[in-house]
């Protein structure tokens, strides 16, 4: 694990030095950083780094205005896959990193890896609250020691985004009710929809090979990574297999080879290039950005079924930690604290479409079925509880979303272009798995 070791090692030397800050932190200060600051009158910057469409912004002013010493200073990027690098390249650097950073499902093995840079939260409150959430959200970020060091935000059960006149215009359902029953079955039952839907209009099916294949691993028992933490992609014949069937259906003509997270400024979600999308929660404050951003609005005509090849699968989430790093940790945990309870993240399923990760806010979803105008009146908190069903915690290891985007991403990229075949975009990311993490 080239990589792995690398990063430990510079990870290791930005440990020594934040942990100089921290203590410098509380040397500096009145006998112990900001102690209680939460609930003083002391006058608090607090930073925060969240990323992709996170749907904060109404929360932190109503924290403020509940809390006048405290100013919250926030910094959205745009990709988990970004405040990945953002975030280990401030801890390498042993400053700059925000008192509160959200951690994505794809790299929380990363950051297990380093827990010890991390609060442990039961000494702020969680273990107070630790049934609020499913148990494996949990789980997910407790380390050998007990420790925990994030407090849940989201989940990603998975649905599937349609365009209903792309459907239309090759004859298929529209009512979503209908779609959800015919598309009901595995990925091979899904590709053979989608080959009729090329053959009749000659449109793709989905927008790019990135997406879907990462749906595909998710859904797995084990990913890239074995449950016991050992890579798990070269000899793999269960997912050479999967590989093989999304390589079949993009040789037909299914894929429409899009810039994953551009797709040409959203205007291929306004024009018809594809007709389906795979949606966990959170992604569908992706796609109604897209929209909006491509002119498009509700007439556009994108729906959410609620049906997924293969099943339950989950896709995403975050969590809140605090890095030992950070000179306001009391107040930092209180904030962090605050915006998971169920309350807010109900209003943060509002207001991006994710979906929460404590019980009583899931409840409170599935029992509402307020319809979602840009989803053609879906309702999408509804349908999101209910594929939230059945899904298991896949373990993640050190380098997942490494591998997802820097290692089958640029295979799958070849293969989108036409540029090579299963076998050879097989072997050029088995080859990449070597040179970046082997």
């Amino acid at each position: 694990m080239k990589s792995h070791i690398l990063r430990r090692t510079s990870v290791g030397i930005a440990a020594t030095a934040v942990g100089a800050l921290a203590l410098a932190g509380c040397s500096s200060s009145d006998g112990g950083s900001d102690a209680s600051a939460g609930s003083t009158d002391e006058d608090i910057t607090l930073t925060i780094t969240t990323f992709g469409t996170f749907g904060y912004e109404e929360l932190y002013e109503e924290y403020m205005a509940e809390h006048e010493n405290i100013t919250i200073e926030a910094t959205n990027i745009d990709t988990g896959g970004n405040a990945r690098t953002d975030l280990f390249t401030k801890l390498a650097a042993g400053s700059g990193v925000s008192d509160i950073v959200a951690i994505e499902e794809g790299w929380v093995g990363a950051v297990m890896e380093v827990s010890d840079m991390f609060v442990d939260l039961n000494e702020h409150g969680f273990s107070d609250r630790a049934d609020d959430w499913v148990s494996w959200k949990n789980e997910t970020v407790t380390d050998q020691d007990g420790r925990v060091i994030g407090y849940g935000t989201d989940i990603g059960p998975t649905g599937l985004c349609y365009n209903k006149p792309a459907f239309e215009s090759a004859g298929l359902p529209t009512d979503r009710e209908d779609v959800a029953e015919l598309l009901e079955g595995d990925w091979a039952h899904y590709f053979e929809v989608g080959q009729q839907y090329v053959d009749e209009t000659g449109n793709a099916w989905f927008d790019q090979s990135g997406f879907v294949w990462n749906s595909i691993v998710n859904q797995m028992p084990e990913g890239y990574y074995t449950s016991d933490g050992e890579l798990n992609v070269e000899g793999n014949t269960e997912m050479r297999e999967k590989f093989d069937l999304l390589a079949d259906a993009v040789a037909g003509g299914q894929s429409a080879a899009e810039s994953e997270w551009d797709w040409n400024g959203g205007k291929s979600f306004v024009d018809g290039t594809f007709a389906t999308y795979v949606c966990p929660g959170w992604m569908l404050g992706v796609v109604q950005g897209q929209i909006e951003a491509g002119g498009g609005d509700a007439d556009t005509g994108w729906d959410f079924a609620n049906v997924f090849p293969g099943g339950a699968g989950n896709w995403g989430g975050a969590w809140l930690s605090i890095p030992e790093s950070s000179a306001h940790v009391d107040a930092a945990a209180e904030l962090a604290n605050w915006l998971t309870q169920p309350e807010q993240q109900v209003k943060q399923a509002e207001a991006a479409g994710n979906f929460p990760s404590t019980i009583e806010a899931q409840e409170t979803l599935a029992a509402d079925a307020t319809p979602n105008e840009m989803f053609g009146g879906a309702p999408t908190g509804a349908i999101l509880a209910d594929r939230a069903q059945g899904v298991v915690a896949q373990f993640k290891g050190p380098d997942d979303s490494l591998i997802q985007e820097n290692v089958f991403g640029p295979a799958l990229d070849g293969l989108d272009r036409g540029e090579s075949d299963a076998d050879a975009a097989w072997d050029e990311a088995v080859s990449l798995l070597g040179e970046l993490v082997e």
